[in-house]
C-alpha cells in the first residue's frame, strides 16, 4: 500500500491560478460530463498542453457520494500515474474560481468512441493492438491498487501514431475495503459490471467487465446488450446473457472472442482474475495472427 500512503501524505500547498492568464488557451478540444478541456500553450516553456477544468457544481455532487471517505482528487491521482498507455498529468491545482484543474500532455489524435462508431480500416487493422494497450494501461492501474470505475471508449484516446491512452480518472478510487463496499453506483451505465449495478461488494474485476465491454464494442461496433441510457434500463437486461460476439463478427479469432466473452461473465468469479491474464490472451492471439508485428 506504499503507493497510496505516499499519495495521501503528499499534500503540497497550491496557489490559485487564473487559467486564462496562466495559459494561452487556443480552442476547446473536449467536454466530458464533468469538465471542459482546452488545447493551450504553456508560456513558461512553450509546450502545447491540454488544460482540463472540472465543473464545480457537478464535482460537488460527486463528492457527496464519498462523504466520510478519503477519496483523493483527480489531480492527486493523475499526477502520480506514469505509464505509456495512461495520459501524463504535468500539474494540477485550483483556479481563482475555486475549480479544480489539471494540465496534461496534449495528444494529437482521435477518441476511441470515434473509431468504434466509424469501424474504419484503421480500427479493423489495429483493433487487437488497441485492446492490448488499453489492457496494459488498466493493468498498471490495478498493480498500483486503483479501481478505475469508468473505463469506456469515451475515456480513451488514440494518438496519430496509434498509441492508446486512458485519459480520465475522475471516478477512480483506491482498491481498499472502504471503496469496495456495496452501494455506490458510479460509472457509465452501459459499461457497469452487474455487481456494481446490483449494489454488491466490488473489486478490480468490475474494471475487467468494463474492459471486456469496451473490447467487444471495438470489434463489433455494438454493445453486448441493447444500449441503455439509465441504470433503470440497464437493470432490465442485466440478467440476460450477452450476445455472443461471433454473431456480429463471424470471422473473429476464437481466442480473442473467448477472452472477451470470459470478461463479460456476470459472476466476477467466472471472469479473468486479473487484467494481465486477459491481455496475455490478446497478445498471444495477436502474435499468432500477425507474426510480423
Amino acid at each position: 500500500m506504499a503507493f497510496l500512503k505516499n499519495l495521501f501524505n503528499k499534500k503540497p500547498k497550491i496557489d490559485k491560478v487564473e487559467i486564462d492568464k496562466r495559459f494561452q488557451l487556443h480552442s476547446r478540444v473536449g467536454q466530458g460530463s464533468m469538465s471542459k478541456v482546452w488545447k493551450a500553450t504553456d508560456p513558461l516553456n512553450n509546450d502545447i498542453v491540454a488544460v482540463k477544468v472540472l465543473d464545480k457544481a457537478k464535482l460537488l455532487r460527486l463528492q457527496q457520494r464519498f462523504v466520510g471517505m478519503t477519496k483523493p482528487t483527480e489531480g492527486e491521482v493523475a499526477s502520480v500515474l506514469h505509464h505509456p498507455n495512461v495520459v501524463k498529468t504535468l500539474s494540477f491545482g485550483i483556479t481563482t474560481n475555486d475549480e479544480e484543474y489539471l494540465v496534461m500532455e496534449f495528444i494529437e489524435g482521435v477518441g476511441m468512441s470515434y473509431l468504434v462508431e466509424t469501424q474504419n480500416e484503421r480500427m479493423k487493422e489495429n483493433c487487437i493492438w488497441y485492446c492490448i494497450q488499453i489492457g496494459e494501461g488498466l493493468n498498471y492501474l490495478h498493480l498500483n491498487e486503483w479501481i478505475h470505475r469508468d473505463l469506456c471508449p469515451r475515456n480513451i484516446v488514440v494518438s496519430n501514431d496509434d498509441v492508446v491512452k486512458i485519459i480520465d480518472f475522475g471516478l477512480m478510487v483506491p482498491s481498499t475495503p472502504e471503496f469496495r463496499k456495496p452501494g455506490n453506483r458510479t460509472g457509465t451505465a452501459n459499461y457497469m459490471a452487474p455487481e456494481l449495478i446490483m449494489r454488491q461488494p466490488t473489486d478490480q474485476r468490475l474494471d475487467i467487465f468494463s474492459y471486456a465491454v469496451t473490447c467487444y464494442e471495438m470489434y463489433s461496433g455494438v454493445l453486448p446488450w441493447p444500449a441503455a441510457d439509465t441504470l433503470e434500463s440497464v437493470l432490465h437486461h442485466i440478467n440476460l446473457p450477452p450476445e455472443d460476439i461471433r454473431k456480429h463478427v463471424p470471422d473473429i479469432d476464437e481466442q480473442i472472442a473467448k477472452a472477451i466473452m470470459t470478461g463479460l461473465e456476470k459472476n466476477p468469479d467466472d471472469r479473468w482474475r486479473t487484467v494481465r491474464r486477459m491481455v496475455n490472451e490478446f497478445r498471444e492471439a495477436g502474435d499468432r495472427l500477425f507474426p510480423e508485428g
